[in-house]
């Protein structure tokens, strides 16, 4: 298993220092990891062997090794587990926010303090941030995995590429009108470091069809040939 840091995010440590916002940046970077073992942790109790653990701006990245091995016999039981892997943050998240109401109704007066705010609302936040239907997002992969059950991977992909490229139109343009009456950068930043993302999964599609159609082209000369 290797580990690696993405250098980007002493770019966002910059950025959020310059806006005297790192003390929440800290906070949702801590939160984002404990998101992230979430996921590890479910991988590792579905039987996935963790391959890589990269440290990026918005918290950990986990891959984990698939064994592709009798792949066509096992096809729908993998994409439920990558589907459970794929959830495993966001309720890490919530079940964070519902611990926090706890705690504050057996320390009634924790639930007038600054911090349960920030924690309750902060693990919502990243919770249903990541449960958007954008790829590479939990939602997103989530999504993808469903409809591989029900109508094939190739159209699966294409069906969530479409999705996650107008959901993130549409977040793009509501943030626009609240980071002009609320004047975050914080946001900006989080909807630019979305289309960096989005940007390189759309040139991973992109290259796959025209694998795909490579293949095509080459069976039907082959098939032409015969």
């Amino acid at each position: 298993m290797s580990i690696k840091i993405d250098l980007k995010i002493f770019l966002f440590l910059f950025l959020f220092l310059l806006t005297s916002q790192l003390e929440i940046y800290l906070l949702l970077m801590v939160l984002a990891i404990l998101h992230e073992l979430g996921h590890l942790i479910a991988g590792i109790l579905l039987k996935f062997e963790p391959e890589e653990i990269k440290l990026t701006p918005v918290g950990l990245q986990i891959s984990f090794k698939v064994n592709y091995q009798d792949y066509s016999e096992q096809a729908k039981a993998l994409t439920i587990k990558k589907a459970i892997i794929a959830l495993a943050g966001p309720l890490t998240n919530l079940g964070m926010s519902t611990a926090t109401i706890l705690f504050a109704v057996i320390a009634p007066g924790f639930a007038n303090t600054y911090w349960f705010s920030l924690l309750l609302y902060s693990n919502l936040l990243i919770a249903l941030f990541n449960l958007l239907p954008i790829y590479p997002l939990d939602g997103g992969r989530f999504l993808k995995e469903i409809l591989k059950l029900g109508i094939g991977k190739k159209k699966a992909n294409k069906i969530t590429y479409l999705v996650s490229k107008t959901m993130l139109v549409i977040i793009t343009a509501i943030s626009s009108i609240v980071i002009l009456y609320l004047q975050n950068i914080a946001i900006l930043i989080i909807i630019a470091y979305l289309w960096y993302l989005e940007i390189l999964e759309i040139r991973k599609y992109n290259r796959r069809k025209n694998i795909e159609k490579l293949i095509q082209s080459v069976e039907k000369k082959e098939h032409s040939v015969v």
